[in-house]
C-alpha cells in the first residue's frame, strides 16, 4: 500500500526539495493568460478598462497528502510545511506567486506528482478567488 512507505527524516527533506524543484520548474514553463478587468456599466456599456494583469486569474492551489499520519505527512507538519487538512490528511499551501492561480496549480500539480512517483498519496487541489 503507498500510504504505508517509511522514509526517513533525510529521504522526507530530499523527497521535498525534489518536488519543490519540479514545482518550480512547472511554473518556469508556465505562461499564463493575463486577467482584463472591465468596468461595465448597468447597460452592459464598458465604463473603464483596466491595466492586465500579466499573471492570470487569481486563486489558491495546495498539496493534499494523505494519510495524515504517513511519515512524510508528519514530517511535512514537523517541519512547518503543512497542517491538518480539514477533509483528511494534511494540506501544503502554496503561499509564492502572489495571486495566480496558474502559477500556484502548476506547482502543485508537478509537487504533488514527484510525490505519487514515490508511491506517497498526493493530490493537488486549487480554487479561483
Amino acid at each position: 500500500m503507498p500510504s504505508s512507505v517509511k522514509l526517513t527524516p533525510i529521504q522526507c527533506e530530499k523527497l521535498y526539495a525534489k518536488a519543490h524543484e519540479a514545482g518550480m520548474a512547472a511554473v518556469e514553463a508556465t505562461r499564463p493568460v493575463p486577467m482584463v478587468v472591465q468596468q461595465v456599466g448597468a447597460g452592459g456599456e464598458v465604463l473603464k478598462t483596466y491595466d492586465p494583469i500579466a499573471d492570470g486569474v487569481c486563486g489558491f492551489a495546495w498539496v493534499n497528502v494523505r494519510p495524515g499520519n504517513s511519515t512524510f505527512a508528519r514530517w511535512l507538519v514537523v517541519n512547518t510545511h503543512a497542517r491538518k487538512a480539514y477533509e483528511g490528511g494534511i494540506d501544503l499551501w502554496i503561499r509564492e506567486f502572489n495571486q495566480s492561480y496558474t502559477y500556484k496549480l502548476a506547482y502543485a500539480s508537478s509537487f504533488a506528482e514527484v510525490l505519487r512517483q514515490a508511491d506517497v498519496v498526493a493530490y493537488a487541489r486549487g480554487r479561483l478567488d
